[in-house]
C-alpha cells in the first residue's frame, strides 16, 4: 500500500475493521518500508512535469511529524 498503517482506519472507514485486516495480513509477515521516489516519479521530476522533491513535504510512516 502507499498508505501508512496508521491511515488504514480512515481508508476502510472503521478502525476495528482495519485492525482485523492488518492482523491477518501481517501475521508471519515481514514489513518493508521503502523510502524515496519511484522510477516513474523520478522521471516526471527529471522531465519537469512536477516540482522537485525538496518542495514536497513528507510525513514519516509513524504518523508523527518530525520523527525519523
Amino acid at each position: 500500500s502507499n498508505r501508512p498503517v496508521m491511515e488504514w482506519g480512515e481508508v476502510f472507514g472503521d478502525q476495528v475493521v482495519a485492525t482485523a485486516i492488518l492482523d491477518r495480513l501481517l501475521h508471519h509477515s515481514h514489513v518493508l518500508t521503502v523510502r524515496g521516489d519511484s522510477y516513474r516519479l523520478r522521471e516526471k521530476r527529471r522531465s519537469g512535469l512536477i516540482k522537485s522533491s525538496s518542495a514536497v513535504r513528507t510525513i514519516p510512516a509513524t504518523g508523527e511529524e518530525g520523527s525519523p
